[in-house]
Parts: C-alpha cells; structure tokens; sequence
C-alpha cells in the first residue's frame, strides 16, 4: 500500500489525542448498547371481554341471582411488559422510546419486589383484592346482598388492579344491564381500565397510552379512564376512540347510559 501524506492538523499532537478519545468514546457506547439496564419496556397487552369468556372459562360467573343475556362488550386491558428481573439493554431502550406503540419505564415503577416470584405474588393478590372490590361496588350498586349473590372472577394469569372498573360493569351489566331492559353496552365495543374499591371509586393505573392502542386494534369505539388519566389518555389516542373520563362507578354506568341513549357524555 503507498505511504499517505496526512494534513499537518491531522497528525499534530492534540487533534490525534481527540481522535483517540473519539475511538474510546465510540467503543463504550458501543459496549453501552448492549450492557442490561434498570428499565422494563411495555407494550399494548391482551384485552378481555368480561362478559365473555377468556382463555376458554367464563370471566364472570355469577350465582344466586338471575343473569342476563348481553350484546356488545366490555373490555378489560393489560399492557405486556418484560418479565421481573429481567433487564434491557440501551439499544433496545432507546428503540421502544421512538415507538409510540412502546414505552420504557423504571423497573421499580411496574415491580416494586425485585424479587420475580414475589412481584408475580403480589400482582395475583392485586387482582384478587380487584375482583372482592369489584363484586362488592357493583353489588352495592344494585342494592343486593354479597351473602347471596357470588360472584367468580376467572381471568387466567392476568395480575394487577387495573380490572376492577370493567368488572364491575359487567357484573351489574349481567345482572341488571342498563335497569330498561338494555345492555350497558349498547351492543357496542366498550373498554377501559381503572381501579375500584369498596365504594366504586375509580382510580389510575397507570400505562393508558398503551391500553388506549390495544382497546382500538381489538375493536373498542368508546375507552372509560379514570379522570386524573385524562392527559395521559390523550397521547397518542387511536383515531375513533372516545375517551370517557370517570371518577366512579356510578359515573361510568351513566356515562354508557348517556351514550345509547343519545345524551351528555363527558370527555377529556
């Protein structure tokens, strides 16, 4: 190969220092790309039909009282996130944060146990802790008695709080629909999330960017959020859907009756 003349700024001792540094600069990143990082990244999860069934077993299977036959539905949604424990590297990280279907969070902020068996642990017991709230607002909610009428929640694997809103309404939905005979639906695609306690309060959860996208890819027109989430709701939100915002149960179901029946509904 022939000698190359280089520039004289090129070769003079403190442009080769920088260059050098530029090398060791770009190697670490390189490296960097691939080392694990304390982030998970989620992604738009399953949704479920609670008036339907889910993995082959009913969602909602009451007894004690007569139920309905409904129309329509009423969609639970989940966000899909990698695993407790599990790390992501600084390339894939940067990858979810320029996907508006993706988002990257501390690992901390979705599993607060560090411990993959015990964050496991603890989102089944949240979902239990849904299901008892739930049945006790709905039923509360139609003035009937929880001695009497049982309610079984079977939603497989699926963990977290962030059901207990659309639990509710198809609990009242299967036991009473809309009190004129109707569907709380309206026979249309409802979906949502949000928290519920006792009292039918409805409480964020948290990840709705990423819940508004899987409610419209399975066919969701309408998406109940809980208030404080509005802001959140309104990144992003998939052409054709509504957002309902909801403080409470009572809010919601007359929010759906609202809607089919022509009157006002509410909006972030």
């Amino acid at each position: 190969m022939p000698d190359v003349k280089l520039p004289a700024a090129l070769t003079a001792p403190k442009t080769r220092a920088l260059a050098l540094c530029g090398v060791l600069v770009g190697a670490l990143l390189g490296t960097a790309a691939f080392v694990p990082l304390p982030f998970t990244r989620t992604t738009p999860g399953t949704t479920a039909d609670v008036l339907g069934g889910y993995q082959g077993s009913p969602v909602l299977t009451v007894t004690g009282a007569p139920t309905r036959t409904t129309d329509g539905q009423l969609r639970m949604v989940t966000i899909s996130a990698t695993s407790p424990g599990e790390r992501i590297s600084l390339r894939t990280a940067l990858g979810s944060w320029l996907n508006q279907d993706e988002a990257v969070l501390p690992s901390e902020a979705v599993y607060p146990q560090k411990n993959p068996a015990k964050a496991e642990q603890v989102t089944q017991q949240q979902m239990s802790q849904s299901q008892d709230s739930a049945t006790v607002a709905a039923l509360n909610y139609l003035h009937l008695s929880p001695e009497k009428v049982k309610v079984r929640v079977d939603l497989g694997d699926i963990g977290g709080p962030s059901a207990g809103q659309l639990l509710a309404l198809g609990i009242i939905d299967k036991l009473a629909g809309d009190g004129k005979g109707g569907d709380l639906s309206g026979g249309k695609v409802i979906a949502g999330t949000g928290t519920i306690d006792d009292q039918g309060n409805v409480g964020a959860v948290g990840g709705v960017p990423l819940k508004t996208q899987a409610a419209a890819r399975d066919g969701a027109t309408v998406f109940l959020v809980p208030t404080a989430e509005c802001s959140d709701a309104k990144v992003n939100t998939p052409a054709g859907l509504r957002l309902v915002p909801v403080k409470t149960l009572s809010d919601a179901v007359a929010a759906l009756n609202a809607l089919n029946t022509g009157g006002e509904v509410p909006s972030c």
